[in-house]
């Protein structure tokens, strides 16, 4: 079965945009959950654009399924995740100054620093995950490095999907069958939407979890957050 951990970074966007506490972070998380959502996660950023530093300890008590916080690990993200011990932390390349995520890790060129940070994580019990391109070199680079999962960059599937080629979910597949025999877990996210949910889940193997923000707050402002989430919900089961 593959969950659906919900990145609610956009719902943080629009509540700065005011400088207030609407929409309040904490009930949408809460309702998320309600509506069937299996897990909330967060990105936040340096310059905490949308998700602030003090919502990831807000959010720990509320969020009773899986607690998943993303970030590029600079001593400031680390601190964080080792304070707060969410489920798990999901450890993305982000240039500072960077809009969203683009590139997975170069698990070879970084193996070293991702074995340090990794092992650190583990010694606290908190599952971890690293954002990589499907590319079989990375996927096996990130086996040498402890992690425990990896999180497929899906945003290649995505923009040649929409364009109907199909063919791109090949090296998704590939590297999610070479992932499994080093004995990784998989993630996926970036781009995965209503339209393409389905044939990505159907067509990987051993998919344990998708993390959707931007396409699902955008889809869920035409249908409705609980409508959305349970759309969602169908095409992964």
């Amino acid at each position: 079965m593959t969950k659906l951990s919900v990145n609610i970074n956009k719902i943080a966007t629009l509540r700065n945009s005011r400088g207030g506490d609407t929409p309040n972070l904490l009930k949408v998380a809460k309702d998320i959950q309600i509506f069937g959502g299996e897990g909330i996660t967060i990105h936040p950023r340096p310059d905490e654009r949308h998700i602030k530093y003090q919502d990831a300890y807000d959010l720990k008590p509320i969020v009773d399924t899986e607690y998943n916080i993303e970030g590029n690990p600079i001593s400031k993200f680390v601190d964080l995740v080792l304070a707060v011990k969410p489920t798990q932390v999901t450890l993305v390349p982000d240039a500072v100054d960077a809009i969203t995520s683009n590139a997975g890790w170069d698990t070879k060129k970084n193996r070293d620093f991702l074995i340090d940070v990794i092992s650190e994580f583990k010694r606290n019990d908190i599952r971890t995950s690293i954002f990589v391109d499907p590319v079989t070199d990375m996927i096996e680079g990130a086996a040498e490095t402890g992690t425990d999962r990896i999180e497929l960059y899906t945003e290649e599937f995505a923009s040649e999907y929409a364009k109907g080629n199909k063919n791109s979910i090949q090296p998704y597949a590939q590297c999610s069958q070479l992932a499994i025999n080093l004995g990784l877990g998989i993630n996926a996210g970036h781009d995965l939407s209503l339209d393409n949910i389905q044939f990505f889940k159907e067509n990987i193997p051993g998919l344990l979890e998708v993390s959707i923000g931007h396409a699902l707050i955008s889809e869920s402002i035409y249908l409705g957050l609980e409508n959305v989430i349970n759309m969602y919900l169908h095409r992964l089961k």
